[in-house]
């Protein structure tokens, strides 16, 4: 298919896809920060979630009174 392209759609084309690289770049980077970030959180409980335990744990110990 042969089609006939003015130098105005040629730009424009252009433009958007020049634009779309950078959105493309920018999202990738925003998904890398976001990425890091869920993985702290995720640290953070999962550390959060060990104090607790230990600390049910010695709640629910039997008390030595000897």
């Amino acid at each position: 298919m042969e089609a006939e392209w003015t130098e105005e759609a040629v730009q424009r084309i252009t433009t958007e896809n020049t634009t779309l690289k950078q959105r493309v770049r920018q999202l990738t980077a925003d998904n890398r920060t976001l990425d890091a970030r869920l993985k702290a959180a995720r640290s953070n409980l999962r550390f959060q979630d060990r104090r607790v335990a230990d600390g049910e744990a010695r709640v629910a110990a039997p008390v030595d009174r000897t």
